[in-house]
């Protein structure tokens, strides 16, 4: 329990690892559906091409969409690219770095389950077995049989109960003819997305690394700006449904004393505590009004250190400040940490 309580506060630690996490669980997903999987070939000419290449090419484009629906940065993604310019500007380049970084996961797991066919090799056989070089591998001048007969003979190759081939072509000679070519197919599929998965993982910082920090950077300043902004807007909604809730039970107050009784009297410490989280925002318009403006014109990214006005000039104009106060020391800290 606590190797696998190590293993999930590792997936929590960050938005790459929680991805990484969920698409290493989405491929193992792909190789257990794939051996649940029942392949029924339909052992006719013209449904066995169709139905191999479905079952090879469908599932990873719906592995690969749901990869992308499983990935929180997709909305904010989207978020990013239509929200309105405002008084902060879009980078094209984060943009791209976040859709190429969801790209690569979300294929892990498609990548994974057209491995996996490839190497087992039933699609291939279902797909092709009609194109059997039957003059290398069988008795091509079998008489009596048309062409058209021969390709339904040779249809019935993956059903292995209604094959009456075998003066044509032996079942297991067809069988793995298909299937060595198959599991080629899938060493070379996995030799070259082995290689390109290196190519980008490791060549592509050696040539912009200044752009690709830079990328990376704002792309995790983006995720962790909006856990902040909604973690903000809770503790306001909390703050102000606390006060709401307060304000009712007040108003409730004559009924009870009217009854005798006696509320206890709550002090001002704890009375205001919730209403200095509000930060002025005390009512549903504008509320929306904050809610709104966040979305349409998103604060400039550049800190401004705090001004000290005095009379008609600023606080030590060419001089240093004696006696910074205490909240004065935990500003310049925190601006220095930023």
């Amino acid at each position: 329990m606590d190797k696998f309580r190590m293993i999930f506060q590792f997936f929590q630690s960050n938005q790459e690892s929680f991805m990484n996490g969920i698409c290493g669980i989405m491929a193992l997903a792909s190789t257990q559906m794939y051996s649940a999987f029942d392949f029924n070939c339909p052992c006719l000419p013209h449904y066995n091409l169709a139905y191999g290449l479905g079952i090879l090419l469908v599932p990873p484009f719906i592995l690969f969409l749901l990869g992308f629906v499983l990935n929180n940065n997709i909305s904010m993604l989207a978020e990013e690219w239509r929200r309105p310019q405002g008084q902060r500007g879009k980078d094209p380049a984060v943009l791209r770095y976040m859709f190429c970084s969801m790209a690569q996961r979300a294929m892990i797991a498609p990548a994974v389950w057209v491995s996996v066919t490839l190497l087992d090799g039933k699609c291939i056989t279902c797909a092709f077995c009609t194109s059997v070089p039957v003059e290398t591998l069988g008795n091509a001048s079998h008489p009596h049989l048309s062409q058209g007969e021969i390709q339904q003979v040779l249809a019935r190759i993956p059903c292995k109960d209604i094959y009456n081939g075998q003066q044509l072509i032996a079942n297991e000679v067809a069988v793995r003819y298909l299937r060595c070519i198959s599991q080629a197919l899938g060493w070379c599929f996995v030799l070259l997305m082995t290689t390109l998965a290196f190519l980008v993982r490791s060549l592509r910082p050696c040539f912009s690394q200044a752009a690709f920090l830079k990328s990376r950077y704002w792309s995790h300043y983006i995720d962790i700006e909006r856990k902040l902004f909604d973690e903000t807007c809770a503790e306001h909604a909390r703050s102000f449904a606390k006060v709401c809730i307060q304000q009712f039970f007040e108003g409730m107050s004559t009924d009870l004393v009217a009854a005798r009784c006696h509320l206890p009297r709550k002090t001002p410490a704890d009375a205001g505590e919730a209403a200095e989280k509000l930060l002025g925002i005390t009512d549903q318009g504008t509320m929306n009004m904050a809610l709104k403006s966040w979305h349409r014109c998103k604060p400039p990214l550049h800190l401004h250190p705090p001004v000290l006005p005095a009379g008609n000039g600023w606080a030590g104009e060419g001089k240093p400040l004696k006696h910074p106060s205490a909240s004065q020391r935990e500003t310049a800290a925190y601006y220095s940490w930023v």
